[in-house]
């Protein structure tokens, strides 16, 4: 006699839904396109929003196939399940010419038109490196481009948190304009987070423009703003002040050698933005910016700074010393100091005693990062003051340059180091020493 019963079902097949979804949340989009075959069950929990909140769409200037079936994918998807969509982010990956931007621009119409329609859910945009100053932009493909962006940004303004247009690259009119189309609908913006990193042009003097304080102000609530230092005048931190004073918390700021950065900016405009906005924390980012007059000018005592870097890019000017920045102007933030990023391309002056003296002044320092000329010996010194509680640090980063090829000694000190200090390193540091020749 046969058995006519059913054949027994998979535990996949009773498989709930929230450990379905969950399961399909980290499935790229080929495994969750052979999972809607599988079954009705697994083709209706494909369709649950949660899904499909984020997606990166990356657009590549020399694609494989496999790249162009995997942009095709993620624009299918967004048409299909666009009206969920929270979090958008788009790449750029070594764009080159002009027919790639021309092609770009069309796709992006299309998909900003697409979720004008059915997207009212938006809260996060991300477009980095457009680098519209680039000649691969031809003038009538940069102006509908921006056009397209200003149409969107303008229908999804009510709704939006976070923007990020770093490298963008426009100029002080257009980036106003861009910048306007989020308070089109009511006069202010509500975003919370604002990425405008090299969002500008490079040698713009973007500090002095009236328009563009204007177009700050109708920005209010801000939390968090990254931007360049030539935006920083007395102007815009009395509208930060005004506006944004209650909601702020993180200001990163860029300090690049050609951005201007010789504005004057009073020690008494940030002492009143840090009066009305306890929890601010300032963060710099300094590259090939080091003589000691220009930092003086920029990092004032007022500042409540939290975090800098400095990075010389292998850049060398033996006419440049460090020594007064780290003995006299960094000190400056001994009680607020958390985090330190040093690149130095110090081959002509010796700072291991002088960044000793730092760190041990520095209260709250929690993260060190320095790539520089020293000796194996700063190390063992450092890690010794750190066994015995004179430091903070919960991070060290090292890498000590050297002007010989062979590193046999130094590395073997350093292992030697390692074994003497094994469980303070272990339990209680993220430590990485290493010596890097620069020959």
């Amino acid at each position: 006699m046969e058995d006519e019963s059913e054949p027994e079902q998979s535990p996949w097949a009773h498989l709930p839904d929230v450990c379905l979804r969950r399961i399909f949340h980290w499935s790229d989009d080929r495994d969750r396109s052979h999972a809607t075959r599988v079954c009705r069950k697994w083709n209706w929990a494909m369709h649950s929003g949660s899904l499909w909140r984020s997606r990166t769409i990356t657009f590549y200037g020399r694609p494989s196939r496999e790249d162009t079936l995997e942009l095709q994918s993620a624009l299918w998807y967004v048409r299909k399940f666009g009206q969920y969509l929270e979090h958008l982010e788009i790449k750029l990956r070594n764009p080159y010419s002009k027919a790639f931007t021309r092609k770009f621009q069309v796709t992006m119409r299309g998909l900003f038109s697409h979720l004008s329609r059915h997207n009212h859910r938006l809260m996060s945009l991300s477009i980095e490196y457009l680098g519209l100053d680039r000649l691969m932009w031809k003038n009538v493909v940069r102006a509908q481009f921006l056009k397209n962006l200003w149409t969107f940004l303008k229908r999804m303004s009510k709704r939006l948190d976070y923007l990020n247009l770093k490298g963008a690259r426009v100029t002080l009119e257009e980036g106003c304009e861009l910048l306007n189309s989020l308070s089109c609908s009511t006069n202010e913006s509500s975003l919370s987070e604002i990425n405008m990193e090299d969002f500008f042009g490079l040698h713009l003097p973007v500090y002095s423009s009236a328009l563009f304080h204007q177009t700050m102000s109708k920005i209010h609530s801000l939390v968090v703003l990254t931007f360049n230092y030539n935006c920083i005048s007395d102007e815009l931190l009395d509208v930060l002040r005004e506006h944004s004073a209650h909601s702020l918390r993180t200001l990163n700021i860029k300090c690049h050698s050609q951005d201007p950065h010789e504005q004057v900016v009073w020690g008494m405009s940030w002492a009143n933005l840090a009066k009305r906005a306890p929890r601010l924390r300032v963060n710099f980012f300094f590259e090939r910016i080091m003589k000691h007059d220009h930092l003086a000018r920029i990092l004032l005592v007022e500042i409540p700074v939290s975090s800098i870097s400095l990075r010389s890019y292998n850049f060398s000017d033996p006419d440049v010393t460090m020594r007064p920045t780290v003995t006299n102007l960094l000190p400056a933030y001994w009680h607020v100091l958390q985090q330190l990023t040093l690149e130095l391309n110090n081959d002509h002056e010796r700072l291991d005693d002088e960044l000793l003296q730092l760190v041990l002044s520095c209260q709250r320092l929690l993260f060190l990062e320095v790539r520089a000329f020293l000796s194996v010996t700063f190390v063992e010194r450092l890690l010794q003051n750190r066994a015995e509680r004179k430091c903070t640090l919960t991070t060290l980063k090292v890498r000590i340059f050297t002007a010989q090829q062979e590193t046999s000694e130094e590395d073997r000190l350093l292992r030697d180091i390692y074994r003497r200090f094994k469980h303070l390193i272990e339990s209680e540091l993220r430590y990485f020493v290493v010596v890097y020749p620069m020959v």
